[in-house]
């Protein structure tokens, strides 16, 4: 008699801009995890070249990261459940230049 096999959802992490290029070129990874942070630190250990981009050497999120659960921003610490999005964006930053319209 065969098992029945549950298949239990995994949050989707989306990374956009460089952190896309820097995660396989992928922009949605499925990952395993009961927290933002979690599911950071295992995107980072399966796609080497995004490490130390999100995070930084103790694991902390960068100050220009922004996260997003199902659209609103959160903490490291917010917990997530299988149909959850996670939106990992890149903080745009720049000042206004000053022009003269003559």
């Amino acid at each position: 008699m065969a098992r029945a096999r549950t298949i239990q959802a995994m949050p989707t992490v989306r990374v956009r801009g460089p952190l896309k290029r820097l995660a396989g070129d992928r922009s949605e990874h499925a990952i395993e995890g009961a927290t933002v942070a979690e599911l950071l630190v295992e995107l980072e250990r399966a796609n080497p070249a995004a490490r130390g981009w999100i995070l930084d050497e103790r694991g902390i999120l960068r100050r220009h990261i922004n996260v997003f659960v199902n659209g609103e921003l959160v903490a490291p610490d917010t917990q997530v459940a299988g149909d959850d999005r996670i939106e990992v964006i890149p903080a745009i930053s720049g000042g206004a230049r000053s022009q003269r319209f003559t």
